[in-house]
């Protein structure tokens, strides 16, 4: 029988962990074609350590029983991409279906599942020289200049990233820098292997956004009573990070940090932060209505688990026909 992946995806706040963890209970249990799990984060602030409470990693308690994959495996000071998620995530699969353990991938960073389901297309690595030189520039000139810029070089790319992105806007300047061609001109040509095996998509969207959104706020400040302008406060202390960091720029802390840097109010810093959080979850709502093959479940829905157990159950026994 085969081992098929599954990918658990969602919008934030809407209940993937619990249902991750419900799953991998009731498969060690017994009762399933498979020896176990194998949990692996597909969570683009998760990879950073000292950013646990405003990524909404799982607890410290909860990693113990369950371990996963791809959580705490970098610095905030450095860069994670696509590329090398894919890269991760192919080892980790591979060991898990070797071993007869379902491979349960779970988070809310649709271009990494993509990523691993369809490949990519071939880019050069980061050039930290490169990177130097483009960023120096930016600081003088700023960062729509630079965004102007791409422009110039790459209508196309710079079509699909906004002014504001300076991560985006930096690497699609580095490509066009290290190999003299551009952003577009790479990903159009034949993408790296994807996945292989069978894989199981499950979407879990509340029917209602207002009760998305309610549980944002909750959650939000749920963070902040925990510590989470602390946990920023740690990293602003370190004095080698910055706001234009991949790390730093993920919601929540970047308007946390626009408050320790004396920019806003601390009300204010926790409303825009909320805020984001909502536009983050509409776009990543956005994603999942286009993603093929993807089965939606209400995540509060009492048969959920019965649902995504079934749908693993069809996938191997289909695939193994």
């Amino acid at each position: 029988m085969s081992v098929p992946a599954l990918f658990l995806m969602g919008p934030t706040a809407s209940g993937k962990t619990g249902l991750a963890l419900a799953l991998a209970e009731a498969i060690e249990r017994g009762g399933t074609p498979w020896s176990g799990v194998a949990l692996i984060s597909v969570d683009s602030a998760q990879v950073y350590r000292g950013m646990d409470i405003g990524s909404a990693k799982p607890t410290r308690e909860t990693l113990a029983l369950w371990p996963h994959g791809l959580i705490d495996i970098l610095d905030p000071a450095e860069s994670y991409s696509a590329a090398r998620f894919r890269r991760d995530a192919l080892v980790l699969v591979a060991e898990a279906r070797a071993a007869m353990r379902l491979p349960i991938l779970v988070g809310g960073t649709g271009l990494y599942f993509r990523a691993l389901e369809n490949g990519l297309s071939a880019l050069p690595v980061a050039d930290g020289l490169v990177r130097e030189r483009l960023g120096a520039e930016a600081a003088d000139q700023g960062w729509p200049a630079m965004h102007a810029r791409l422009s110039a070089i790459d209508a196309e790319a710079a079509a699909q990233i906004k002014p504001n992105d300076p991560q985006r806007i930096l690497r699609a300047l580095e490509i066009h820098a290290l190999t003299g061609r551009t952003r577009s001109a790479h990903w159009a040509e034949p993408k790296s292997a994807g996945l292989t095996g069978p894989i199981v998509k499950i979407g879990l969207l509340p029917p209602e956004r207002a009760t998305l959104h309610a549980a944002i706020s909750e959650r939000f400040q749920q963070m902040m009573a925990a510590g989470f302008l602390d946990e920023v406060r740690l990293l602003k202390a370190r004095g080698d990070l910055h706001k234009d960091l991949p790390a730093i720029r993920a919601v929540g802390y970047r308007q946390l940090w626009e408050h320790l840097a004396g920019e806003c109010s601390l009300n204010h810093a926790v409303e825009r932060g909320i805020i984001a959080t909502r536009q983050y979850a509409k776009r990543q709502i956005t994603w999942l209505r286009s993603e093929p093959a993807l089965q939606l479940i209400d995540p509060r829905a009492s048969d959920a688990l019965h649902a995504t157990l079934e749908q693993l159950r069809v996938a191997s026994t289909v695939q193994s026909a």
